[in-house]
């Protein structure tokens, strides 16, 4: 299974292209899961903003999680 946040930009843009590509019954049934992918995309995003504010919390002192890649060090709230 893939769990970083790149794979889930993945697993968007192919709904994305599911939504281009169907015609008919197929759009309503893309439209459906789209829809649902999207609407778990949200709570996946919230959670990574969580693990971002976290970072910041504890002042860099985590290098990122099993979830988001990067390592840069995170920009503060003002910046």
């Amino acid at each position: 299974m893939k769990n970083k946040l790149s794979d889930l930009r993945d697993h968007l843009f192919v709904a994305l292209e599911n939504l281009a590509e169907a015609e008919g019954e197929d759009l309503e049934k893309a439209v459906k899961k789209a829809d649902a992918v999207s609407n778990v995309a949200k709570v996946i995003v919230e959670s990574a903003k969580v693990e971002v504010d976290y970072m910041r919390h504890v002042g860099g002192l985590v290098e990122g999680s099993a979830f988001i890649e990067s390592k840069p060090p995170l920009p503060s709230k003002g910046a």
